[in-house]
């Protein structure tokens, strides 16, 4: 098969394009004939820190969508040329990506793969942040700090669709704009406004209810209301989130965070991530696609990631 491997991390520049072994079909595997795979903020992360071997390829790449080209002997609630989309901590920048069965998810007939290989890591990730851990209730108010994101913009839909008030914090107008339009009470641009001034004024110097980052560094604590929840969800900054624990007595703040990917075979969540599938398919959640790569254009696509500030997700086209 053809993918986008490395044998030293680095730039974008380090992925190639070869030709590589199929992945092995073991009892338990599914393996999936790629249409799309989408990139993850994990995937740029693995590319330039994962530790890579020298000798054989390494393939980035946590999810994706396509067609099932082979079954192990124990998997038995799919068929051959079933719709799937798929997830594994590495694997998906490749025409065959090999998952475990219980990580493979049907795609309901009318929901376009394009953007089944864009949610169930978004939108089961925003799922479990707002709800399982943030205890979101109808009538809160939400902060999405990171909004322009895939997680976030979820995130900002799932909510909104909860009877939440949503505030979601972004980068430059066009986006905040865009933001807005998929569910969002209000924006902020954080590169031209006091984020925490912003909030207070909004909600009548109260304070949010629930904190989504997704994006790492100082956190906003003075943005919260008391007893409110904080939900440490990503890093997209790079930078790590400290924190003392006087921060979070003066207003009794609970922090949180989680590794959604450790659960992403469970039932319970097997059940979520079918649910917000019906949801896209019945055209009640969507994710922007900012734009589509081929295979061997790889590392244009994760420089793209990286620098471009691109809004939703881009993907990669596996042609043939």
């Amino acid at each position: 098969m053809k993918a986008a491997i490395y044998y030293n991390n680095g730039e974008p520049d380090v992925l190639t394009y070869k030709d590589v072994a199929d992945p092995e079909v073991g009892p338990n595997t599914v393996l999936i004939r790629v249409a799309y795979a989408a990139l993850q903020g994990g995937d740029l992360l693995d590319r330039r820190s994962k530790p890579a071997s020298s000798e054989s390829p390494n393939i980035v790449g946590y999810q994706a969508a396509g067609v099932v080209e082979a079954l192990g002997a124990k998997v038995d609630n799919l068929r051959l040329g079933d719709r799937v989309a798929g997830f594994a901590f590495a694997g998906s920048h490749a025409e065959l990506f090999a998952v475990e069965g219980e990580h493979a998810y049907p795609v309901p007939d009318g929901l376009d793969l394009s953007v089944a290989a864009a949610l169930p890591i978004e939108f089961g990730t925003a799922h479990d942040a707002l709800f399982e851990y943030g205890r979101l209730k109808a009538g809160e108010t939400v902060l999405v700090r990171g909004a322009a994101g895939g997680v976030g913009i979820a995130a900002v839909q799932l909510a909104h669709q909860a009877g939440a008030k949503v505030i979601a914090i972004a980068a430059t107008p066009e986006r905040l704009n865009r933001i807005a339009a998929f569910g969002a009470d209000y924006v902020i641009d954080y590169q031209t406004e006091d984020v925490v001034e912003r909030v207070k004024a909004l909600t009548n110097g109260r304070g949010v209810d629930l904190v989504l980052d997704m994006v790492g560094g100082d956190p906003l604590f003075d943005a919260c209301a008391f007893k409110a929840r904080y939900g440490l969800v990503g890093a997209a900054s790079g930078m790590s989130t400290k924190f003392g624990f006087l921060e979070l007595l003066h207003e009794s703040l609970t922090v949180f965070s989680f590794m959604y990917g450790k659960e992403m075979g469970t039932p319970r969540v097997r059940a979520c991530i079918a649910d917000l599938m019906a949801s896209a398919s019945a055209g009640e959640l969507t994710m922007p696609i900012e734009r589509s790569f081929l295979l061997e254009d790889a590392g244009a696509a994760h420089a793209f990631a990286e620098t471009a500030r691109p809004l939703g997700r881009v993907l990669l086209k596996i042609e043939g």
